[in-house]
């Protein structure tokens, strides 16, 4: 009975979680990144910083919307399938009611000044949660102290800021280089390993 009272429990704080941050979170995925390390983080315990980061890599480099594809990730590390299913119903929910509701007074919302006026302050507010997004991301690279890594993040934002490189070409060569690097710290690994042995 215990057992189904704290699952009912967390699955509850699960989709009451995902429905704030989704019903709050305006400017996209990268928004609800940081919303998503201070709920899940820093306010319920339930992952540590490295795996939320593991997380944001894994969502940023699939496809579909971030925060459904985190909810999917973070509802199965807490209870499974039906985790991923109570995560994304409480994700999904808000911006299907709000988008059906402005569907329908599209043209009065279009036409209104004082909601474009709220949209474009509403910018301001989205552009500094994603510069607190960068700049957390940015740290975490920066604690690994990987030379590897330090120099990826610099090439890639040259690439994407600069020379206007596809996004997605960054995260897929981004991605194969990270694949090559794990293959030889396996193979080190195993090469240590193996001289012990003897």
């Amino acid at each position: 009975m215990k057992e189904k009272q704290s699952k009912s429990f967390i699955l509850w704080n699960l989709f009451k979680s995902m429905f704030v941050l989704s019903s709050c979170t305006f400017g996209g995925g990268f928004v609800i990144v940081s919303l998503m390390k201070k709920k899940f983080v820093e306010e319920l315990g339930w992952l540590d910083e490295d795996e939320m980061l593991d997380i944001t890599a894994i969502t940023q480099s699939s496809p579909g919307p971030l925060p459904v594809n985190a909810s999917v990730i973070i509802g199965y590390r807490m209870c499974g399938i039906l985790g991923s299913v109570i995560a994304i119903l409480g994700t999904i929910i808000p911006p299907m009611v709000i988008i059906s509701i402005i569907s329908v007074f599209y043209t009065e919302f279009r036409t209104n000044k004082y909601i474009a006026i709220a949209l474009q302050v509403m910018r301001a507010g989205v552009a500094a949660v994603i510069f607190d997004v960068v700049i957390n991301l940015m740290k975490n690279v920066l604690k690994t102290k990987r030379y590897l890594y330090i120099a990826m993040m610099i090439v890639g934002f040259i690439a994407t800021y600069l020379l206007k490189v596809s996004a997605m070409n960054v995260i897929l060569v981004c991605l194969l280089i990270g694949i090559v690097d794990l293959m030889l710290e396996l193979k080190k690994n195993k090469v240590k390993g193996g001289s012990q042995g003897c």
